[in-house]
């Protein structure tokens, strides 16, 4: 972590060149990229990046008011697959950024490098199926979640303490790298479906060197200070309940894990926490794992 301070001073010192006239680490002004008609407030932003003179592309979603506001990270869904990636549409997991900014919370949806507009290279390739390094993999995830969260956490209307980091398969793989990190700078991790190497080959229910998964949550596990709650639907062929709890309890093995296995959701559960529906079902695990306030209802005119 202390790596990552020091690039996010460089950063804010103006060391590190920008990818953009060197508004490329800072946010867009406010409300110029955004649409103040939706029921939460849409933001295109540029964050940090660890490759010298690229930003990341971002979208932020703010609750109204002016904050200071908590703070969560949405990390995403990767693949191996090169031309999958660079097609990639900017994350933005809507439904999930609904339920959040509806709780108070501000909501960054970081792009990592190797995805979609940001491009640049693939810094968490995982390498070959047989000899999949997974612990890399994660830690290069992790180095990005955190360089974005440390520089939202510089601004004004976020709180410097209590984040929440929510990732997605490769993302929640990512998140648990960070799980050794001060809890209270990020309160909680919540992982939906974590892992890498699922559908090797394409094939459902396959996953490249499990026993590489399992160790390196292990190591994960050792060093965890943040609790984790650990969600996968029923229907996951990508990262299947049984393996997702043997996952879990190698990581339990030092780790704090709270981990539950949700209904299906659609055709493949895997993609639960992009859609409302999956949110849904969700939401009552969410609300326990971040301790949420319910919903505040708008007034009525």
């Amino acid at each position: 972590m202390q790596a990552f301070k020091a690039l996010f001073a460089l950063l804010a010192f103006g060391v590190i060149s920008c990818a953009l006239p060197c508004t490329a680490a800072r946010a867009q002004p406010p409300g110029a990229q955004g649409d103040e008609g939706e029921p939460f407030r849409r933001q295109l932003w540029l964050v940090p990046s660890p490759e010298a003179g690229l930003a990341a592309n971002a979208v932020l979603f703010r609750p109204p008011g002016d904050g200071p506001f908590r703070l969560a990270l949405i990390a995403h869904a990767s693949t191996q697959n090169a031309l999958r990636r660079a097609q990639m549409a900017q994350p933005e997991y809507r439904a999930l950024a609904a339920f959040l900014t509806a709780r108070g919370f501000a909501v960054l949806v970081p792009e990592r490098l190797g995805h979609g507009s940001t491009g640049g290279r693939y810094a968490e390739d995982q390498g070959g199926c047989e000899e999949a390094d997974y612990d890399r993999a994660a830690r290069a995830t992790a180095e990005q979640i955190a360089l974005a969260l440390q520089f939202l956490r510089s601004q004004n209307f976020i709180r410097r303490d209590a984040a929440v980091i929510i990732g997605h398969s490769a993302g929640g793989w990512g998140a648990l790298a960070l799980a050794g990190e001060d809890p209270k700078m990020i309160a909680a991790i919540v992982a939906f479906a974590p892992g890498r190497g699922g559908h090797a080959n394409d094939f459902p229910n396959q996953v490249c060197a499990p026993h590489a998964l399992s160790a390196a949550a292990a190591a994960f596990g050792k060093a965890a200070r943040v609790p984790i709650t650990w969600l996968v639907a029923s229907n996951d062929t990508y990262f299947s309940p049984t393996l997702s709890r043997q996952l879990a309890d190698a990581f339990r093995g030092g780790g704090k894990v709270d981990f539950q296995v949700l209904p299906a959701s659609g055709s493949e559960g895997h993609w639960m926490v992009e859609n409302e529906t999956g949110v849904r079902l969700a939401g009552p695990a969410l609300e326990r794992a971040l301790k949420l306030p319910k919903p505040v209802a708008a007034k009525k005119p």
